[in-house]
């Protein structure tokens, strides 16, 4: 069963996340790794490992699928969660972000297809503007959730 639900705003993407890991009853120091494009999806996992931060879980990020230069994400006091030293991968939780769908990176869907193969526990992708629907990736990667956000409008105000 499917079921869709449209929500707004930041909240509308951490909300969700948060409520989704919590309803896996994962145990204390479980591992969610985050394969993304660095600089490009870094902030938003930064932003969705911030949000679950009660759930006491352990949050690394991979960056591309090279999971030789994961690092593990931590608390900074007053900052926020951000990325630190290197972590080995051992997901409960994989989350692909869109950026890796992208046109142009170096990554490619079969990359994504071989690394939720290989480690074979639930995904998760976070996405802007129908990203993974655009690339394909929807019927090819077995999303158990899936935020897609759209970015729209944008307004810039800018004195002259």
């Amino acid at each position: 069963m499917t079921s869709v639900t449209t929500l707004t705003g930041i909240t509308g993407i951490l909300r969700p996340f948060k409520e989704y890991l919590k309803d896996k009853n994962l145990p204390e120091g479980s591992q969610i790794a985050y394969y993304g494009c660095g600089g490009i999806c870094t902030p938003f996992i930064e932003l969705l490992a911030h949000a679950t931060r009660t759930l006491n879980l352990t949050h690394l990020f991979v960056p591309q699928f090279n999971e030789g230069d994961a690092r593990l994400l931590r608390i900074v006091p007053d900052v926020g969660m951000q990325v630190g030293e290197p972590g080995d991968v051992n997901p409960a939780v994989i989350v692909l972000m869109g950026g890796l769908a992208m046109s142009g990176m170096a990554s490619t869907i079969d990359e994504a297809k071989a690394v939720v193969s290989q480690h074979g526990v639930p995904v998760a992708g976070v996405c802007f503007q129908s990203m993974f629907e655009k690339s394909g990736w929807l019927p090819e990667i077995p999303f158990d959730l899936l935020i897609d956000a759209t970015i729209d409008p944008v307004t810039i105000t800018r004195k002259e």
